[in-house]
């Protein structure tokens, strides 16, 4: 995972990512605006300050990307929690 600061984080546990997730979208002084978890398929999420997500595999070009805007923070925290657990078919089932 990357946070707003671009630091990779391996594997966060859910408070690290909660964290990561909610203050860093939070922080006026962040480098960059957002934060992302690939998992080990090649799928990418992707939360963007002011609540857009991404959802794209680096992986394969092929595969169709999907986008969402307005998402709360909670909402993000949770797809996030179900990416890291390798719920891959979940996550891509709300795009």
């Amino acid at each position: 995972m990357y946070d707003v600061h671009g630091n990779a984080v391996d594997e966060p546990d859910a408070a690290t990512l909660r964290t990561l997730v909610v203050d860093g979208l939070a922080d006026p002084e962040a480098v960059n605006p957002e934060v992302s978890l690939t998992h080990e398929s090649g799928w990418s999420l992707t939360a963007y300050a002011g609540g857009l997500l991404l959802w794209e595999n680096v992986e394969d070009e092929g595969a169709a990307p999907g986008t969402r805007d307005g998402v709360q923070v909670d909402e993000a925290v949770r797809l996030f929690g179900l990416l890291a657990e390798g719920e891959v078919g979940e996550v891509g089932g709300t795009f």
